[in-house]
């Protein structure tokens, strides 16, 4: 934990820079790199009858560390995914989690 979800950007390049990601974000939060998930979602988004180029959106479920470090990982994530597809808008949503309702194998936090 924290799990990221994907959408609107190439599963391929994502892949191929998550270790870059994880490093980022692993520094901020300063948490394992095994606690972290990646998950990526196919899209397409709809405009007046045609499928358009959309945003990309990441959200990003975890135990909340305060309002600079979100500040923090939201700018290291959206710098990562302009970087990656030639500064396409990006927005990342955050999803906090109360550890008596997250349960890893039975046992909640």
């Amino acid at each position: 934990m924290p799990h990221l979800k994907f959408r609107g950007i190439d599963k391929e390049i994502l892949i191929e820079n998550s270790k870059e990601l994880i490093d980022g974000l692993t520094s901020l939060i300063k948490c394992d790199r095994t606690w972290f998930t990646i998950e990526h979602t196919e899209t397409e988004y709809i405009f007046d009858g045609q499928i358009v180029p959309g945003y990309i959106f990441v959200d990003v479920a975890w135990f909340d560390r305060g309002q600079e470090v979100k500040n923090e990982v939201a700018k290291l994530i959206t710098k990562f995914c302009k970087k990656l597809t030639n500064d396409n808008d990006t927005t990342v949503i955050f999803y906090n989690l109360k550890g008596n309702d997250y349960y890893d194998n039975g046992e909640h936090f």
